[in-house]
């Protein structure tokens, strides 16, 4: 079986050990000979990259393996990049969280103004790692789940059309994994439709590979518990915020019961419960900074203390397995069915040819294959419409260095009140971002 050459941009991230760890548990089902960290933060990538070269000596001593802050070192003969960059990291992800609350609007990753400036942020990262790879390696295909995946995929249809880009996101995988606990099944033994945006849709079936159907059954237990089950919170150690965004996913199927919401959708529907439910002076972000960030480096540290990452605190990000299962798809024509963000085309009849949609897709080694999901009700594809407009205005507002169109995409969000207050967030977030976004006019 072919060996493949890695590199994962982003190569400074908490998730990356996890990333590493399941990729080393799924060598059997996805062969590397090669693997590069790739990171403009040399000294955050060092830390992760001496222990991990520490623990990859000790379990795959054949592999090769190195770290760098050089695009041609780390681009150069590879097969697959695995993205998941942070531009601005977690600084600046607080900055998108805590400035649209203090005009008393949601602050969230990649929901509403928060995600505006990320995007605003991560389209010159992505840009500029797309061009690395097809400069080095130009057969290379990019898995990229960097976030906010929704406008990453829009400016790379607009930006980069013709690039061996693959834009995919693990939270419906995790949805699906939590559905699965609830009706005691494996979740690699269902099959789900889907449609929507990233972040932003419905799931209309949920069939084990007999034909059984089990929305009705998962749809009686969110009614009543959200997404939450007890195996989550004894397993995964969950934290408080995200326990009560699945617990909220009961209210979102309240307003639209026909259909099992994606989680995200609490800050479009429920956008002033969330404010009000939210810390000004600490939000997600100094969750992750004061949790995952303090952890993941604290024993990337203590390995290399001890010279060896038996105990060594790592853990395996099992549920990132879909990076695993996407590239087996690409590399050996699996026609693996997956939720992917692509470019429409008819996917969703009655929505934009344009539109960069989620939903379920045929993986082969010429990429996904999207499944038609038919007419879509009046009430999603209004949303829908609403949300993919905000997205293409972001972009439009990056290539053309427009204000007026970040003020309108601002505008547009259901996550804003009005337009005053658009353009006052507006205002905060450029000053905020003047080391990271073009300057508009």
């Amino acid at each position: 079986m072919k060996k493949f050459s890695v590199v994962i941009a982003g190569g400074g991230s908490t998730f990356t050990p996890g990333i590493v760890m399941m990729m080393l548990d799924n060598i059997d089902r996805f062969p590397m000979r090669e693997l590069v960290l790739y990171d403009n933060d040399g000294e955050r990538q060092a830390v992760l990259g001496e222990a991990l070269e520490i623990l990859l000596k000790e379990k795959a001593p054949d592999l090769k393996f190195s770290y760098t802050t050089d695009p041609k070192e780390a681009f150069t003969d590879k097969d697959f990049c695995m993205a998941h960059i942070r531009v601005g990291k977690y600084e600046m992800r607080e900055k998108d969280e805590k400035i649209p609350l203090r005009h008393g609007v949601i602050g969230q990753e990649t929901c509403g103004p928060g995600g505006i400036a990320y995007g605003m942020r991560s389209i010159t990262g992505m840009l500029e790692i797309i061009d690395h790879m097809e400069t080095y390696s130009p057969d290379c295909w990019m898995l990229n789940y960097s976030n906010p995946a929704a406008i990453v995929a829009e400016a790379c249809r607009v930006l980069r059309p013709n690039s061996k880009v693959l834009n995919i996101c693990d939270m419906p995988v995790g949805t699906l994994r939590r559905m699965s606990q609830i009706i005691g099944k494996d979740p690699q033994d269902l099959e789900v439709r889907y449609f929507g945006l990233n972040h932003f849709g419905w799931w209309t079936s949920v069939k084990d590979k007999e034909g059984h159907e089990y929305l009705d059954q998962i749809r009686d237990y969110v009614a009543e518990n959200g997404y939450l089950t007890q195996v989550e919170v004894d397993t995964q150690h969950m934290d408080q915020s995200w326990q009560e965004t699945h617990k909220k996913a009961k209210d979102l199927l309240a307003v639209n019961p026909r259909y099992l919401p994606n989680t995200y959708l609490k800050y479009y529907l429920y956008p002033d419960y969330e404010v009000a439910h939210s810390d000004r002076n600490y939000t997600r972000a100094n969750e992750v900074m004061n949790g995952r960030e303090k952890e993941v480096f604290s024993a990337a540290r203590n390995i290399i203390e001890k010279g060896t990452a038996v105990d060594g605190g790592f853990h395996i990000d099992s549920h990132a397995s879909f990076i695993v299962d996407l590239a087996r798809a690409i590399a050996f024509n699996t026609h693996e069915r997956m939720l992917m963000i692509v470019e429409n085309n008819g996917a969703i009849a009655n929505f934009p040819d344009d539109a960069m949609v989620e939903v379920p897709c045929i993986v082969g080694n010429d990429g996904p294959e999207p499944l038609v999901q038919g007419k879509i009700p009046a009430f999603e594809q209004a949303l829908m419409f609403q949300q993919v407009t905000v997205e293409k205005l972001v972009v439009e507002a990056y290539v053309e260095q427009s204000y007026q169109k970040l003020w309108q995409a601002l505008t547009l969000s259901k996550t804003i009140p009005s337009a005053k207050i658009a353009k006052d967030i507006l205002d905060d977030l450029i000053e905020a971002n003047k080391d990271y976004w073009p300057e508009l006019h």
